[in-house]
């Protein structure tokens, strides 16, 4: 713990030594926390998380309907399989699995709380990475400082900021009489009951919580989804019957295993398809979407995105959710692109008025790198946006450091595992070869190229997230069969790793600094 700060006085800061320092305590940071205890339980480690709860996303966001976009099968982890029957599941739900995994694997005895990381700072000079800390709970008063050492940094904090989203400005706005709630600020005691409600978005948040607010006792009175742009939307059932199925025949273990199997080679399948044939692909999504709207709703407007499938992310909805919503007349979806807020709503570039008690704006994320972290390497900062990705879990040039980020076009804990193991051989190399430091990098005229994912979120961050090259292990990889057999199946070490062993007569930590007030 440090001691009290005075002007002029020294303060004393606490230095903790660890083999690696997971930034993250979601379903990364709580993964890799299992990958560590199972493949190198001498390993010391800990997990810090800047929030006061464990959970990251699952956590985070506490708005109506919040649940997941991927099937629970797949974004489960493979060593320990979702067992409940639902196939899309709530976000509740989500956190509970999160946490009973993170309990029975022993991660959770590894998170500190309240300890959000200011910066890392590699020192070549002792193979070291110097992390500062600040620890407690800013709302609840000053927080300390606190030092960590370790020899590994691996990022889990996700690519978006935690304590805000992508909130743009519109005119007016302060003019507006009635309530503005952002989704991933969504206000604890807030109620939608016999409220209108108007929700700027059409993405994966809007989708969700337009057939939430006109369900159930607390229902809105009216909801309208104002899109700039419409998304591809189709529907997954909520419970997969065949899934079920399957694992009565086969028995739990093997069952779960062979539907997980088969909705990784299913997602892909549909994902190459939708490549190789997008008008077709486009016809079949309007199609589901006609068969199950109003024949008064134009798809071809609210339907029908102006680019290809899987340019951005395809929004699942459980059941058909949401064309069952948008069937009655308590929700309705309007294209169209906001000109001002008003007293009373939201005037349309049409000159169209829609009449609100309460505005959503479901409008994106806002994109950071390692949760925002000042990252150093000696002294100079590292710049993420110009970097390349190694493998998709590493900064070229970076030492001893490794990053989880998920898929675009398929669950983000297939990419996450297959990280963590690749981390977790890695260190098992390391230990073997005698070196301590491990860094990428790419041949001098390696070409570069930025995301070719057209998410809104993902243009807005062009520039402060890392490029990739043109061929593998720089370029990035879409699918999970081809990147397992890239991260598992070819050799662990190739010629763009450079190896090196701990600096010649390393001096002995000291456990404690002493550092000079300013």
């Amino acid at each position: 713990m440090s001691s009290v700060r005075r002007c002029g006085t020294p303060k004393e800061t606490t230095v903790e030594e660890l083999d690696v320092l997971v930034v993250g305590a979601g379903l990364s940071g709580l993964g890799m926390g299992r990958w560590l205890r199972v493949h190198h339980p001498r390993r010391t480690f800990a997990i810090l998380e800047a929030r006061g709860a464990t959970g990251g996303t699952w956590d985070v966001f506490r708005y109506p309907g919040v649940r997941s976009d991927s099937d629970m099968y797949t974004l489960g982890y493979g060593w320990r399989p979702w067992r409940r029957r639902e196939s899309m599941a709530a976000g509740s739900d989500i956190l509970d699995y999160l946490r009973e995994t993170a309990a029975e694997t022993g991660a959770d005895a590894h998170v500190r709380l309240h300890h959000r990381v200011v910066s890392a700072d590699w020192d070549s000079a002792t193979a070291r990475w110097r992390v500062d800390v600040a620890v407690g709970n800013p709302q609840e008063g000053p927080t300390t400082s606190r030092t960590f050492h370790a020899r590994w940094l691996f990022s889990a904090a996700g690519y978006y900021r935690h304590d805000q989203g992508h909130d743009p400005v519109f005119v007016g706005r302060d003019d507006f009489a009635g309530e503005v709630v952002h989704p991933q600020l969504w206000p604890e005691d807030f109620t939608h009951s016999g409220k209108r409600v108007v929700v700027i978005g059409s993405g994966a948040t809007a989708v969700t919580l337009v057939p939430a607010l006109v369900r159930g006792p607390e229902a809105a009175s009216h909801v309208t989804m104002l899109q700039r742009t419409p998304t591809y939307v189709t529907s997954l059932p909520q419970v997969d019957t065949s899934a079920l199925w399957i694992r009565r025949l086969l028995g739990e273990r093997r069952g779960l295993a062979a539907v997980r199997r088969r909705n990784i080679a299913y997602a892909h399948w549909m994902w190459e398809r939708a490549r190789r044939d997008p008008e077709g692909t486009r016809r079949r999504l309007r199609a589901e979407a006609r068969r199950a709207l109003p024949s008064a709703l134009d798809v071809d407007i609210h339907f029908n995105p102006p680019y290809d499938p899987w340019d951005q992310r395809l929004c699942l909805v459980p059941d058909g959710d949401l064309f069952r919503a948008l069937s009655s007349d308590r929700a309705a979806v309007v294209t169209d692109h906001v000109d001002r807020f008003t007293r009373t709503g939201v005037r349309l570039a049409s000159g169209t008025h829609l009449d609100a008690d309460v505005i959503v704006t479901a409008t994106g994320l806002e994109l950071q790198f390692v949760g925002g972290v000042d990252l150093r390497v000696d002294g100079v900062t590292v710049d993420p946006g110009q970097l390349l990705t190694y493998r998709g879990a590493m900064l070229s040039g970076v030492p001893n450091f490794a990053f989880a980020l998920g898929y675009t076009n398929a669950s983000w804990t297939l990419k996450v595992d297959l990280v963590c193991e690749f981390v977790c051989r890695l260190l098992e190399h390391m230990d073997a070869s005698g070196h301590a430091v491990v860094r990428p990098l790419p041949d001098p005229d390696t070409p570069r190229r930025p995301t070719e994912f057209a998410a809104g979120y993902v243009r807005r961050a062009q520039g402060r997230m890392p490029d990739q090259g043109e061929a593998y292990p720089w370029a990035g990889v879409t699918g999970f069969r081809q990147d397992r057999r890239l991260l598992d199946e070819q050799p662990l070490v190739d010629r763009h790793l450079h190896f090196s062993a701990a600096p010649p007569a390393e001096p002995r930590v000291a456990t404690r600094l002493v550092e000079v007030a300013r």
